[in-house]
């Protein structure tokens, strides 16, 4: 017969209770993450956040005066690959439904330069107005953390959805179609 010394199981015991603490205080951790910002999360059918910004010819753009018109917000930046592929699929479609009512914006990020944005614009000959979202209030609005990210809104102002990545003309259509005539 063995005898193990006291002292082994009062270390164990020690260690069991500081991994139960450590564990308990990583699951803590986990939930509040997961769960604290879940409320002010916007999801679809959620009321778009309202803007208002200056397009790079000095217009000023809110949500106010697109109310009534179907709405594509793109944020994006001058190195995005997918910004840069899918530029001519999303300027030939508002070329198209201009007429009907469609608005699109894009919205350069924070990290962008005026000069920079300028020559994309020029070099993909963008026909919708472009603005730089420069100390990046309207990217925290819609909650963007990542490029490309473009967000549908309905005439009533409510998120249809936010797609991350590029975007397809079947996409536009199968998204816009219903508001557009």
């Amino acid at each position: 017969m063995y005898i193990i010394p006291t002292s082994i199981f009062i270390a164990t015991a020690a260690r069991r209770q500081a991994m139960w603490f450590v564990l308990a205080c990583f699951f803590t951790l986990l939930v509040a993450a997961c769960s604290g910002d879940e409320s002010s999360r916007l999801k679809i059918g959620d009321r778009a956040p309202a803007f208002s910004i200056v397009d790079l010819q000095g217009q000023a753009i809110t949500s106010d005066n697109w109310q009534g018109s179907p709405m594509i917000l793109r944020f994006w930046d001058t190195e995005c690959k997918y910004c840069r592929a899918d530029s001519p699929i999303i300027n030939s479609y508002f070329d198209t439904y201009r007429e009907q009512g469609l608005k699109v914006l894009y919205v350069a990020t924070a990290n962008e330069t005026i000069e920079r944005v300028k020559a994309y614009i020029e070099e993909l000959d963008i026909g919708f107005p472009v603005a730089l979202d420069k100390d990046g209030t309207m990217a925290r609005d819609y909650q963007v953390s990542l490029v490309p990210q473009t967000i549908f809104i309905s005439p009533d102002q409510k998120i249809i959805t936010a797609v991350l990545g590029g975007v397809g003309e079947a996409e536009l259509q199968e998204l816009l179609g219903p508001y557009l005539p």
